[in-house]
């Protein structure tokens, strides 16, 4: 893997300036989920010598470069310095792997200046170009697939044979070999290729054009088949989603959780915590399934808005009592609880999850679709024995899954995701103290 951050300091720690909290480590992977080296020995080695109690590492969702990601980084770790008691040494690390977000798609409280104006309310449904350049990042070699999806996006031919071509460029671009780890990671409930990537073009884009209008996104474009465009570019922004929502989990199983036995090993004190975001939470939930036998280190796992099964962590499925979800019993390789906020304010798993996530083939009509397609920031980790259901300040509970409504604190965002980057709060952090058992003040 190559270095390319800037980074530096003689613990491996970055520099106050970089993220406003010391110390600080970067582990960076790349899609395989392979570690930089250098960066996973520094922390290991840093976090002993750093003397730390209580490490936080986070792993980020769809964010499209590393100065995004840090920032993410440094307003939600921002209040734990006063939040923790004597005796409590915190250290932090940053999960950096390559994923990416379309930049129409404004964060709360972050500076909107990189949106693209085109895709406002009532403008085109165009394809951006540095919405195109984070996609050539993530899928090297498709240049001229997304530059194909780019003309038509911006023709937007009223013709049926249209929308087919633009449905096979977009099943090319996030096509994976056949076998590979990748494609063995694509499911947590569920084996299959998702129904928006098999079924007619035109009903999938009809679909996704209803549902930009029921999310709040009204003053759509065209009229017609048109029209339907706004419904193909959701398309693409949610088959771009599958394929991180795919690499997440090949970062946590074959990186991530690898990683964590090297950590353990050098520095057995330290408590490690696990936070994630989106594709981040399935990022590090996976990694439970990827760490060595016998780690256990993990004292608590933070899934904030995660983007993944809400059945993922169950033993048998509601629907299909035969199988359980991929992640079934990883819950118990944590000394502690896992946590899952969240928040009927986030329409991006709330609306868009369910509808990209339902496989070719299921039977289930429009009224089963979120119960059994349904996200784990939405409505919690669903069908768990003892899981326990709680709202935002109360008590955690030391063992088993716990769901959080974080909804009061969660609920700020514009269509189509909601809230769903709306998770810098102070009383998420304190959640994470809660869940890991870090003495606060």
């Amino acid at each position: 893997m190559t270095d390319t951050s800037d980074t530096s300091g003689s613990s491996g720690a970055a520099a106050a300036g970089d993220i406003g909290v010391q110390p600080y480590w970067e582990l960076m992977f790349d899609a395989d989920g392979d570690p930089d080296p250098a960066r996973r020995d520094r922390l290991a080695a840093g976090a002993a010598q750093q003397r730390v109690t209580d490490l936080l590492v986070f792993a980020h969702g769809w964010n499209n470069d590393r100065s995004i990601a840090t920032r993410l980084y440094a307003r939600f770790f921002a209040p734990f310095p006063a939040l923790v008691g004597a005796g409590v040494r915190l250290g932090y690390a940053g999960v950096i792997w390559p994923a990416m977000r379309f930049t129409d798609e404004p964060i709360p409280d972050f500076d909107p200046a990189a949106a693209d104006a085109s895709a406002a309310p009532g403008g085109p449904p165009l394809l951006d170009d540095a919405t195109l350049g984070a996609l050539a990042r993530c899928y090297p070699g498709r240049e001229l697939t997304l530059r194909r999806l780019q003309e038509l996006l911006a023709e937007r031919p009223g013709a049926r044979s249209a929308f087919d071509e633009y449905a096979r460029l977009v099943r090319e671009l996030v096509s994976v070999r056949a076998g590979s780890p990748a494609e063995r990671l694509a499911e947590d409930a569920g084996a299959g290729v998702p129904a928006m990537l098999t079924d007619d073009p035109l009903g999938v884009c009809e679909v996704l054009t209803a549902a930009l209008e029921k999310c709040g996104q009204q003053e759509l474009f065209g009229d017609g088949l048109k029209r339907l465009w706004n419904g193909a570019k959701e398309l693409l922004r949610q088959a771009g989603y599958y394929g991180m929502k795919r690499r997440a989990g090949v970062v946590g199983q074959l990186g991530l959780g690898p990683v964590l036995g090297t950590l353990v090993k050098s520095a057995p004190g330290v408590r490690i915590h696990l936070i994630g975001h989106s594709f981040g939470a399935r990022l590090v939930a996976y990694a439970l399934r990827g760490m060595p036998a016998g780690v256990t280190g993990v004292k608590s796992v933070t899934l904030l808005q995660g983007a993944f099964s809400h059945y993922a962590f169950a033993a048998r499925l509601p629907h299909d009592p035969g199988r359980g979800g991929a992640l079934r019993g990883v819950q118990q390789r944590v000394d502690g609880p896992t946590v899952a906020c969240f928040s009927r304010h986030d329409t991006a798993l709330g609306m868009f999850y369910p509808l990209a996530s339902k496989l070719a083939g299921d039977s289930a009509g429009f009224r089963d679709l979120f119960d059994r397609w349904g996200a784990i920031g939405h409505d919690g980790i669903q069908a768990v024995d003892g899981a326990q259901r709680l709202k935002l300040g109360a008590a955690v509970p030391g063992t088993g899954c716990v769901s959080i409504d974080a909804s009061p604190v969660v609920r700020n965002g514009p269509p189509p995701a909601g809230a769903h980057s709306d998770v810098c709060h102070r009383e998420l952090a304190r959640v994470v103290l809660a869940a890991g058992r870090i003495t606060g003040k």
